[in-house]
């Protein structure tokens, strides 16, 4: 920038004008002359005067900003940091510039190919060296070589001076991008950009990175290496431009988890399985920051909130491990993305039982409760899933018996007190009864509440209830276990299903004395529970979504659902011959059981099942000891019966005849009037060879033809008139007027038609 002049000089052959020397004339000089504060202050002092000026000369603020930038190298060079730093602020350096001698901060924010506008002087006397190591390293050589021995590099006192001068090179640099940011912000001279996402990589861009992008991700790096928690979670809790791809291995390595979690919230869906993992190594102990105090719920609430299928069932198999009923909770509310109806039933179930499978491994009781969810909440029949089912709940059941030894005894003193009572009973009455409470009543009444106990009722409730499960095989796992008898109930029940009355009938009515379930299971056509006894032991037992499915259309107590009538009908009812085929059975086991309780329960199921029962079937069976007043109540009403069915029949037999006799009467005249034609019965014989009459053959050769009459209303031949189509009116009134007489034979025997009724 060229000078004014105020003095001239006129000589003989020229005019010469005095022009003082220009600022940056000045400034080169004094940084030539290595006097470096003298520069600075000069620069100063100008900056002063053109900030009390009212207007601002662009020429002049573009030369301030050059000097400072070349001042602010030279103090760069000489490794004197802190001076270095305020000359570049002053002279508004491009911090691309700057940061670019710093390798292990700029990452790959920079490209080869990216240019920065710079003053032609200010990049001659940048330094030649690639990095502010190199600076450092040139200067301790410069400065202190050959006095260090061996070397400046290997010298311990020349490595603790690189060190602290490599500290104010940082210093220098974050305090450098501290103050720009904050004038940027403050001048708006970042409104144009928009928050980098995520997946922002450096490289590959088509276009570089902003100024503020490189501050923020610079800065983000520096508080992380230096441990500024407090002023790394302002910059990112504020508007940042943060480049994630950058800081993530640096998080990482200096510990700063929760602000690498605070970036992949801010950084979208995208970033939510890397977001799981970091909470996942802090759940595990792999990672610690005291700065997350519950990894495990924030995991929960993003899961639920996210409701992304895929990751949801692989983080809470995951999570089953840790919470098993957390990872169960989160599988149990998923909602198929593809909701309404399901259009791939069979693919569903192939995914739920890989899902099942996994779940099993990572945790058993996760993956039985997952399985309960199949089938109470998702209502699959499959046979292998009810199976399974089926197998944990028995297993369940063993186990406890095998781990306990006091369950073992407990449960035996609660079955030998049941059918103790039964048996006391029957002695002290014999024609009481049998007890209005089954076994399945006494034992979940009489029995504390502990998990062994609504374990059983669980499998009880499930074996009874399901139909598709296989329980041969559950009765395999019980035998294997030698538990037969101590669980006699559930063995029932699985007799009952296999079809083996006779074993299922024996088990109720001679081993656990359960006459009420005995007979219900007749009734029933082989079950062993009644649905109402069942839904007041689940509604007891808390499993009130289990109605619905084992026995549908019942009513809930607590429940607002409405149940249309003919969904109540779900209750079996069982055809008369299955019932009596089943008490017949019921009735060979107390008569083949020798104890004096069954021959007792044999004689009241015979007295209160004489409807069900035959009386010869019955008579055939009983043994001949037996007294006969034992009997007198089944045969008087056995025989009233069969005298009622027998006078019934014939009272309606009789009404028949009546009606018939009575359209007969009404048909007469209508016939009779309307004519008929009478063919005769054909005259000829059968054919020698084949014996079979030709009936078409014979009407062709016109032979023996077929007689037919006319018969018109009021000319009827005389050879007809005697025929049995006009005798059957006098024969209609003879048989009506016998049927008065009888009838009047049965008034004079007190029979009358009052008594008919």
């Amino acid at each position: 920038m060229s000078s004014s002049s105020h003095v001239l000089l006129i000589g003989t052959n020229s005019v010469e004008s005095l022009v003082p020397s220009s600022l940056i004339s000045q400034v080169e000089s004094l940084l030539g002359g290595h006097r470096l504060e003298d520069a600075f202050n000069l620069a100063d002092s100008r900056r002063k005067k053109l900030e009390e000026s009212i207007e601002v000369d662009e020429d002049e603020t573009e030369e301030l900003r050059y000097i400072y930038q070349r001042i602010g190298f030279q103090y760069f060079t000489e490794t004197l940091f802190e001076d270095a730093g305020n000359n570049f602020f002053n002279g508004q350096l491009d911090p691309r510039v700057l940061v670019s001698y710093y390798p292990d901060l700029r990452g790959n924010l920079f490209d080869d190919g990216d240019n920065v506008d710079l003053f032609a002087g200010v990049a001659e006397h940048m330094p030649k060296e690639a990095s502010v190591e190199d600076i450092i390293a040139f200067n301790l050589v410069r400065n202190y070589s050959p006095h260090l021995p061996p070397n400046t590099r290997s010298a311990p006192t020349s490595s603790e001076l690189r060190r602290i001068l490599q500290e104010r090179a940082v210093e220098m640099l974050e305090n450098f991008l501290k103050k720009e940011r904050r004038r940027r912000i403050a001048m708006n001279l970042d409104d144009n950009l928009e928050e980098v996402s995520s997946d922002s990589k450096g490289k590959g861009k088509q276009e570089p990175h902003s100024i503020r992008v490189i501050i923020d991700t610079v800065l983000a790096k520096l508080y992380a290496r230096s441990e500024k928690t407090s002023d790394l979670y302002d910059l990112l809790l504020s508007s940042n431009f943060v480049v994630l791809s950058e800081v993530e291995e640096v998080f990482k390595s200096t510990g700063q988890y929760n602000a690498l979690c605070i970036l992949y919230q801010k950084g979208g869906d995208v970033n939510d399985e890397k977001l799981l993992e970091v909470w996942a190594k802090i759940v595990d102990g792999e990672w610690v920051d005291q700065d997350i105090p519950d990894p495990l719920l924030q995991m929960i609430s993003l899961l639920t909130s996210k409701r992304d299928k895929a990751l949801t069932q692989r983080w809470a198999i995951w999570l089953t491990k840790r919470d098993p009923e957390a990872g169960i909770r989160l599988l149990t509310t998923l909602r198929d993305a593809s909701a309404g109806r399901r259009k791939k039933d069979r693919m569903n179930l192939e995914n739920d039982m890989d899902l099942l499978r996994q779940l099993a491994e990572a945790s058993p009781a996760a993956g039985k409760q997952y399985l309960e969810h199949i089938i109470f909440q998702k209502r699959t029949n499959s046979k292998e899933l009810h199976t399974r089912f089926a197998l944990l709940c028995i297993d369940e059941v063993l186990q406890y018996l095998n781990e306990d030894e006091a369950i073992s005894k407990l449960w035996k003193a609660k079955t030998s007190s049941y059918t103790a009572s039964a048996t006391t009973k029957s002695q002290k009455s014999p024609q009481l009864l049998p007890s209005a409470s089954s076994f399945l009543s006494h034992f979940a009444s009489t029995t504390p509440d502990s998990p062994s106990k609504r374990s059983r009722l669980r499998a009880i409730l499930f074996l009874s209830g399901s139909q598709f499960y296989d329980p041969a095989s559950v009765k395999v796992n019980i035998e294997k276990a030698s538990r037969g008898k101590l669980l006699a109930l559930e063995s029932a029940v699985l007799e009952g299903k296999l079809g083996n009355h006779k074993s299922a009938l024996y088990i109720l009515a001679c081993e656990l004395r359960d006459a009420l379930s005995a007979e219900a299971y007749c009734s029933l056509g082989g079950d062993v529970i009644p649905t109402k006894v069942a839904i007041s032991i689940a509604e007891g037992a808390e499993l009130r979504e289990w109605i619905d499915v084992l026995f549908p259309g019942q009513p809930v107590k607590g429940s607002s659902k409405v149940v249309p009538p003919q969904s109540l009908e779900y209750s079996r009812s069982v055809d008369g011959t299955t019932k009596r085929d089943l008490l017949k059975i019921l009735l060979e086991v107390y008569l083949g059981d020798e104890s004096p309780i069954s021959s007792e329960r044999a004689a009241q199921l015979i007295n209160s099942q004489a409807m069900n029962l035959d009386v010869l079937t019955v008579i055939s069976m009983v043994p001949p000891s037996w007294p006969l007043p034992s009997l007198s109540s089944f045969l008087s009403r056995s025989f009233r019966r069969i005298t009622h069915q027998k006078r019934e029949g014939e009272i309606a037999k009789n009404i028949s005849s009546g009606q018939n006799l009575e359209v007969k009467e009404l048909t007469y005249e209508p016939v009779r009037e309307a004519g008929a034609l009478l063919e005769e019965e054909l005259q000829m014989e059968a054919d020698p060879v084949t014996g079979e009459y030709d009936e078409k053959k014979l009407n062709g050769d016109g032979a023996n033809p077929a007689s037919v009459v006319e018969i018109v209303p009021g000319q009827v031949p005389t050879e007809i008139r005697d025929s049995l189509l006009f005798s059957e009116k006098d024969s209609t009134a003879a048989a009506t007027s016998g049927l008065d007489d009888d009838i009047d034979g049965l008034h004079g025997h007190g029979h009358g038609r009052d008594n008919l009724r």
